[in-house]
């Protein structure tokens, strides 16, 4: 096992991100919005193995709305389904985690729009990054994930 803590954080949704944290004295934080292609989701995280052999993902587990267009829908699942199959091709660590459960504890408003402001906020705060619409979501999970190893 690597010495290093090197958490990965993916909200898998069209409009979400990856949050990375590695810990060698002090936490490190990175953020990307979601690749485009799966090219470009395949060589973020070869850029992720090469830095450290055993980093471990908490990998959002999501599930279609049905107030969700069909496309929309397939998108998401799609989504979900091409990262697992990444993250499995690199023999990554892969932990599942409800919005519930990564969630828990942050206090967060009903309100949507609230919410994903509140998540930009606590994101911001906790890596020292400017968290966006994209990026905070998938912070917040791996700042889980730091928290749960």
């Amino acid at each position: 096992m690597s010495k290093l803590k090197h958490i990965i954080g993916i909200d898998p949704g069209k409009g979400g991100g990856i949050g990375r944290m590695i810990m060698v004295d002090r936490p490190i934080w990175s953020a990307y919005n979601c690749p485009n292609t799966i090219d470009e989701m395949v060589e973020l995280i070869k850029i992720f193995k090469r830095f450290d052999e055993y980093p471990i993902c908490y990998l959002e587990s999501v599930h279609a709305f049905p107030t969700d267009g069909r496309s929309s829908a397939f998108k998401f699942g799609e989504n979900f389904g091409i990262w697992k199959g990444i993250l499995s091709s690199f023999e990554i660590e892969t932990i599942l985690v409800t919005p519930q459960a990564w969630q828990k504890g942050l206090e967060l408003p009903k309100n949507k729009q609230e919410r994903k402001n509140r998540l930009k906020e606590i994101a911001t705060k906790e890596s020292g990054l400017k968290a966006t619409l994209k990026t905070a979501d998938a912070i917040c999970i791996a700042i889980y994930g730091m928290n749960n190893v």
